[in-house]
């Protein structure tokens, strides 16, 4: 499997709250959040890693550049104006045979074993164009709200909740490369957001399949650093 990281924001919130490190080197368990995320997808039959990072942001693009690892890891310096940018940019990365990939931003707190699950559903099922993380946990402050239908495939995605919602966006996304296609023509009539992306992808007709998880946790703020780390140690 390829995998990506989205690290390219510029993590204001966190520095105006106190937290001195950049965002992605962040301590949740004994590791920097965003060497977590590379552990985890080395765990997980990696092929390549391609990571974003903000230009400015020199001590996370330092880090990366330290690591020794076994895998293929491309980095992308660059700032952008949206995730969506960012994915752009860092999907010009990817290899030019990958078929699939799984593209995480790297405040998105998850349990390994339910990425694990979720990686291998992806991986084996050929009659999805993608596979989009979801979560019933809503602690994010804008959430993106799902629609589904009887067999989970993906009918909309809404700024607003509705009658019957069940989940939000859990902000892991597993593509094909048929999706480049959509992306790069959002990015050439001036599409911005990552959502809109997704909203695009439904309206080219591709299926995405909903994987729930049963909780998914953002880092925005110096609290939600507490909440991570507290989530991952829950039993």
């Amino acid at each position: 499997m390829n995998y990506a990281i989205i690290a390219a924001g510029e993590g204001s919130r966190l520095v105006q709250e106190g937290v001195p490190l950049p965002k992605p080197l962040v301590d949740l368990d004994g590791r920097p959040m965003i060497r977590r995320l590379i552990d985890i997808f080395m765990a997980n039959d990696a092929e390549t890693i391609s990571i974003i990072v903000n230009q400015h942001m020199t001590q996370v693009r330092e880090y990366i550049e330290s690591l020794d690892l076994d895998v293929d890891l491309r980095l992308v310096v660059k700032s952008t104006p949206s995730s969506m940018h960012s994915f752009y940019e860092v999907s010009r990365a990817f290899d030019a045979h990958a078929e699939k990939f799984i593209l995480t931003t790297v405040d998105t707190i998850f349990k390994e074993d339910e990425f694990s699950a979720y990686a291998r559903a992806f991986a084996g099922d050929d009659s999805a164009d993608g596979y989009m993380a979801v979560t019933s946990f809503i602690d994010d402050e804008k959430p993106l709200y799902i629609d589904v239908d009887d067999n989970n495939i993906i009918t909309a995605f809404c700024d607003k909740p509705f009658d019957g919602v069940k989940y939000i966006s859990g902000g892991i996304y597993g593509l094909r490369r048929s999706s480049l296609d959509v992306l790069a023509s959002c990015i050439n009539t001036g599409v911005s957001r990552m959502r809109n992306f997704q909203r695009a992808l439904v309206s080219a007709g591709l299926s995405l399949r909903a994987f729930p998880f049963p909780k998914i946790v953002d880092v925005d703020h110096a609290a939600d650093i507490d909440t991570a780390r507290a989530f991952l140690n829950e039993r």
